[in-house]
């Protein structure tokens, strides 16, 4: 989950540095960089499908720990506590009350899951937040029930069984998808390595329509003005595809190469045309390789 928002934040900060910096031109080195960098994330894709059995149906996006409700002014520092997995258990936690559940999507979709206890759930839980945050107090759990939340795939937003935990002190609850993990794709992005960031622009978002499954519209951060504008840019995109995934690399037409600009960024669209229709497959930002949230409208 930190790792996540880091990746993210980095990727903003390389965008908005000036002139050039973590920007994707016409051509050149970068852009077969971030090719190889397509590639390479197709292939660590590929490995986690064959690993889990050769099936991908649900694969959520983003963190899978969240929280109800917020927190209380004498609580605020929880939040960090929260990101970082300071959870212990004062009693013993329940097991699934049946050995399946059901995720919803909001097409009608569904599929039969197998379902975590919530102690393993909570180890999980631990487990996403790294240990970090030392000086953080610990929360305290007392109590799990499995109820259901909405939450991001890669084949659009939907309902999932979640433990819902009670914390000590606090009305703020917990969340973990309880979902087994042999459900679900296991993706391992490369090392993030400071002194040779990856390249490129990471989107944020897909969608595509079932009228035309071909074409995908991404979301991410680029320049607020258009190319006609100095310091504007205008975008397209081209995709490289698997069986399983598709990598969008976004590609930047500045107003003019190396001008001086200020370090403001604004929500930006581009579209790109696939060979073949999206499907079932997931959508995969060029940097880590990580899946996206993909919107399908009718």
């Amino acid at each position: 989950m930190a790792r996540r928002g880091w990746v993210l934040w980095i990727a903003v900060v390389a965008l908005l540095g000036g002139c050039g910096t973590g920007r994707s031109g016409p051509g050149g080195e970068g852009l077969d960089r971030q090719r190889q960098q397509a590639h390479d994330a197709l292939a660590r894709y590929d490995k986690a499908v064959l690993d889990a059995g050769g099936a991908q149906r649900f694969v959520p996006v983003g963190d899978l720990t969240g929280q109800l409700g917020d927190w209380e002014p004498a609580n605020r520092d929880n939040k960090q506590a929260l990101l970082a997995g300071r959870f212990f258990a004062t009693s013993a936690l329940p097991a699934a009350p049946q050995p399946t559940g059901q995720v919803i999507w909001e097409n009608g979709a569904s599929e039969a899951v197998p379902l975590l206890s919530a102690e393993e759930a909570l180890r999980q839980m631990v487990v996403a937040g790294a240990g970090g945050c030392a000086e953080c107090e610990m929360l305290e759990v007392t109590g799990a029930r499995l109820s259901t939340a909405r939450t991001q795939t890669t084949r659009g937003p939907a309902t999932a069984p979640v433990w819902e935990y009670t914390l000590k002190g606090t009305t703020v609850r917990a969340t973990r998808v309880a979902v087994a993990s042999s459900a679900t794709i296991k993706i391992t992005p490369p090392s993030w390595d400071p002194f040779d960031t990856p390249a490129g622009l990471a989107i944020d978002s897909a969608a595509t329509t079932a009228v035309n499954p071909r074409q995908l519209t991404v979301a991410f951060t680029g320049t607020p003005g258009p190319g006609s504008q100095p310091c504007g840019a205008d975008y397209s995109a081209e995709a490289v595809e698997s069986a399983n995934a598709v990598v969008v690399i976004v590609i930047e037409h500045p107003h003019k190469p190396g001008e001086t600009c200020p370090d403001i960024g604004a929500p930006r669209t581009t579209a790109v045309d696939l060979a073949q229709p999206l499907g079932e497959r997931v959508v995969l930002e060029v940097q880590q390789g990580l899946p996206v949230p993909v919107t399908i409208t009718a």
